[in-house]
């Protein structure tokens, strides 16, 4: 505080030149006030309330007085709106004042711009200190800081079972994420002791392991009832803490050393349930999107299957237009046979007319041509013969395979074609459903065969 004899001499009053000796009381005034405005820079001055008065305009007039003095104040409406408090009859403030004169009466008066209760200097003073010996310890270090689970497994609250700030927060909770536990750790959060209490418990919290976040809250108030919260004591316990906490102390605007230390700081205890709470509506809503996402990525999936198994099933041939080829083959083969025979009848009847012709007209020897003759005809129906059995083998040989790859046979040997109720045939264990009814050709009949369970198994075969 300003020495205020000092400062009155180092500024000697001036008054008003004038020609004449006498002046008139409110120039006077005037000039005592300009003198004080200028003499006496903004102070804080400590003292109590006395005499307090609210004035229909908004302003507030009282005394500040101690053991030995008084003075008037004023504090205007549009700074006293910004007091966090209504002063009381005997309470103990410290007012930011500059030294001025309420001219039209001549009283000299406080023109306040500024209050607070009486020690908040100190305890700012003592805050600051904290704060930065705690800053430099590492105890504000982000990399220091833990992350908040997204979604968590249970919560857990320390705070004051009488507090307004636990209501708020196991409301939010159950709002938000009823299936959430929510754990509270009971413990006083003002009054003396208040700071080893806090402390105390978030070690056991942490000990106890039960949550995978703990949400360190209180409602607002002075700095006086948030100053649990800026003790050393418990900025090292929530700095040890294994698990995660969350500060939710006092309204936005308060801040405490509790905040710095901890994991993440929230703007008020309901802010402080928000932010651990993983909202149960979006999540729902979220996996609600992901189903629908699913469901037509299925449908586009099962399209493009059955698209694809349609254009295998046109390049599929069926069995009967297989056997009907083979057997337009063994007519081609029959009737190519059939003319091969026939042209080698006719060349060696061709011959054998054109030997007849010339043995006429030569006729050597009768009987040796003749025997010749014979020998040479005996050759021909022997060769026509084995030339007919190699044919005959032949096409027995390739009815024989034909007959190994007729359906039937298949069938005959203990195999079953499984066709489903489109009629396609079933070659793999997953095209099988459990309940579904499949077709079953077998070599003497047809049956339709109701699916109990289906085992898929590595081929013996």
């Amino acid at each position: 505080m300003p020495d205020f004899e000092n400062s009155s001499r180092q500024m000697p009053p001036t008054l008003p030149t004038r020609t004449r000796e006498v002046i008139p009381v409110s120039e006077l005034n005037h000039a005592i006030a300009g003198v004080l405005e200028r003499s006496f820079p903004l102070a804080w001055v400590r003292g109590e309330i006395s005499n307090f008065t609210r004035a229909a305009s908004g302003h507030w007039y009282f005394s500040l007085k101690d053991a030995r003095a008084q003075i008037r104040c004023v504090m205007f409406r549009g700074r006293n709106q910004h007091v966090d408090f209504t002063p009381r009859e005997g309470e103990a403030v410290e007012v930011r004042a500059v030294v001025s004169m309420y001219e039209a009466r001549g009283e000299l008066q406080l023109g306040v711009e500024a209050m607070r209760r009486a020690g908040l200097g100190n305890l700012y003073e003592a805050f600051l200190r904290l704060k930065e010996k705690l800053a430099q310890a590492g105890l504000f270090a982000p990399e220091r800081k833990r992350p908040v689970p997204t979604h968590p497994r249970t919560i857990g609250v320390v705070t004051s079972l009488q507090a307004a700030a636990m209501r708020d927060v196991l409301t939010t909770l159950q709002r938000r994420a009823p299936h959430v536990p929510v754990i509270v750790y009971p413990v006083p959060v003002q009054g003396a002791g208040a700071a080893e209490k806090i402390a105390a418990m978030l070690d056991v919290a942490a000990a106890r392991g039960e949550c995978d976040v703990l949400i360190l809250c209180r409602g607002g108030g002075s700095i006086e009832d948030l100053w649990s919260f800026n003790e050393e004591v418990v900025a090292h316990a929530i700095a040890r803490s294994t698990v995660p906490v969350v500060s939710g102390v006092g309204h936005e605007t308060d801040f405490t050393i509790a905040d710095f230390v901890a994991d993440v700081r929230a703007p008020t205890p309901t802010g402080a349930a928000e932010l651990v709470s993983p909202d149960r509506a979006h999540l729902l809503q979220a996996a609600r999107r992901a189903r629908d996402a699913l469901a037509q990525c299925m449908d586009r999936q099962m399209e493009r299957r059955t698209q694809h198994l349609d254009w295998l099933a046109r390049r599929l041939r069926s069995p009967r237009a297989q056997l009907q080829e083979r057997f337009a083959q063994v007519d081609n083969l029959a009737r190519h046979l059939r003319a091969a025979l026939r042209d080698t009848v006719a060349g060696h009847r061709h011959r054998h007319e054109m030997l007849a012709m010339r043995w006429q007209a030569c006729r050597p020897d009768v009987a040796a041509a003749q025997a010749d003759l014979d020998r040479l005809a005996a050759r021909m129906e022997a060769a026509a013969a084995r030339r007919q059995e190699r044919e005959r083998l032949h096409l027995a040989r390739v009815a024989g395979a034909l007959e190994l790859l007729a359906p039937q046979r298949t069938l005959e040997r203990g195999y079953a074609v499984l066709l489903d109720n489109r009629g396609r045939a079933l070659r793999s264990p997953t095209d099988l459903r459990a309940g579904s009814v499949v077709e079953a050709h077998l070599a003497e009949g047809v049956a339709d065969i109701e699916i109990a369970g289906v085992q898929a198994k590595l081929a013996a075969f």
